[in-house]
């Protein structure tokens, strides 16, 4: 089974269906709408077991717009939650998250880490867990002493603060010959914390996540200098896996999505970004990084065509695998797995989907089968589809928007709404992505429509 079969909350079931209804992806609830993901799913297990058990894992994932991929890779985000990781989704741009920028791409990472039970960012609950770890790991020792047995006081505190940075040390001995900084950053973060001073402790947990302009008097207090480089980002990226692993986490799922963007900057960046993405992979399979799973997404043309990933060719080599045998047969073992798509079929398979999340949660359940059953759903899936130069691929986002904000919310609270009857689908332009837009576009020229103005025929004499 690939989809979840079990009851939803209605908190759950209500932040799906908003989502929807706002034609984005829900960040969670993901298994109640998974279609087509049961080949992934004994993957999927296997590296989140071996990412927990302390190997690390990079993963390709290669689909056409609209095919799903970040779909699928907050469906592996909220299994991993389940295997105790932390997650990280880092979207890549030209200006906002450049890739051959280490440091901003940590930096993003930082800001968008999140947890089972922090929501992002999740660095300061992680950094505190840590702390209280190490506190408990130099009461465990004995070399503490608590005379009193009523708690650590007196010089017994100055003892646990000496306890804790031997443990400190002793924890990040690696990390600190490549990225020294970050244990003096760690160490300069909890002084202030003892000391009460909250303002210079968030200034180094920032400068700790990454973040530029950090006050230098607070820099100067932790013992650290400058900002985070390309280079030293690596070393960063290292010691929160240590921080996260002896916190209790078993790990951190990284997602770099739409990493095709690097097609549409400069040469020169976008080899650099090649080449970061070339030494990151090399990193995960040097065993650099024990509890990293890195996965990246991109279109077929990044991975195959001439300004993407063959660009370099080290890159291609390790990234190469066979797409030519029939799709029922990919490896999802592979380093690069193909998302297949949706079909007229599968879409009207997610359609039921929210359709009996939607109904499990309405008073007019049975008047909702009736009136939106498969045939409808067949029917809304073949007109949303029509709109768009019948690409089915691109159809989900618009058909899950039509299907709860104009079918299903209608159908609930009027009784004598009958979507067959009353509801002509209308499409805005408006309402569109760039690539829906495209799409309709086309369909529109095909069907003689003009969709610019050089599709106008004029009558010159």
């Amino acid at each position: 089974m690939t989809g979840d079969t079990s009851p939803a909350s209605a908190a759950r079931r209500r932040d799906v269906l908003d989502a929807l209804r706002r034609g984005a992806v829900p960040a969670a609830g993901l298994d109640l709408l998974a279609v087509g993901l049961g080949r992934f799913e004994q993957a999927a297990a296997d590296d989140l077991a071996a990412v927990a058990a302390g190997g690390s894992v990079f993963k390709a994932v290669r689909g056409e717009y609209g095919s799903g991929k970040t779909f699928f890779t907050r469906w592996l985000a909220e299994r991993a939650k389940r295997h105790n990781l932390a997650t990280a989704e880092v979207q890549i741009s030209e200006n906002e998250t450049p890739l051959h920028r280490l440091e901003t791409v940590y930096r993003r990472l930082t800001e968008r880490l999140t947890t089972a039970t922090f929501p992002p960012s999740a660095l300061r609950p992680v950094v505190d867990g840590w702390f209280y770890a190490l506190e408990e790991d130099a009461l465990a020792t004995g070399d503490v002493n608590d005379e009193t047995g009523g708690g650590v006081d007196g010089d017994d505190t100055g003892a646990l603060d000496r306890a804790v940075g031997e443990l400190l040390d002793r924890r990040l001995a690696d990390v600190g010959r490549t990225a020294p900084a970050f244990a003096a950053a760690l160490r300069g973060y909890r002084e202030a914390t003892v000391a009460g001073d909250q303002a210079t402790a968030a200034a180094v947990l920032a400068w700790l996540g990454g973040q530029p302009h950090v006050a230098a008097a607070a820099r100067r207090a932790a013992g650290v200098r400058g900002e985070l480089d390309h280079f030293g980002a690596l070393g960063f990226l290292q010691g929160l896996l240590v921080v996260l692993r002896d916190s209790g986490y078993r790990g951190l799922l990284v997602v770099l999505d739409e990493v095709e963007t690097l097609q549409r900057v400069r040469s020169d960046a976008r080899d650099k970004a090649l080449n970061a993405l070339r030494q990151l992979i090399d990193e995960v399979h040097g065993g650099r990084f024990p509890g990293l799973y890195l996965m990246i997404t991109g279109t077929p043309a990044f991975y195959d065509g001439p300004q993407g990933v063959a660009r370099l060719p080290p890159l291609a080599q390790r990234l190469a695998t066979d797409f030519s045998a029939d799709a029922r047969f990919d490896n999802p073992r592979a380093v690069q797995i193909r998302l297949p798509g949706f079909t007229e079929d599968s879409l009207v398979e997610l359609g039921g989907r929210v359709r009996t999340l939607y109904a499990g949660g309405s008073a007019a359940a049975g008047r909702i089968d009736a009136l939106v059953d498969d045939s409808y759903l067949a029917e809304l899936a073949q007109a949303v589809a029509g709109r768009l130069g019948g690409k089915v691929g691109v159809a989900p986002r618009l058909y899950l928007k039509k299907l709860v904000g104009d079918v299903l919310d209608r159908v609930d609270q009027f009784d004598d709404f009958d979507p067959r009857r009353d509801y002509p689908l209308t499409i805005g332009t408006v309402e569109m992505t760039e690539l829906e837009r495209n799409a309709a576009a086309s369909s529109g020229a095909a069907a003689g429509n003009p969709v610019s103005a050089d599709d106008i025929a004029l009558d010159l004499p």
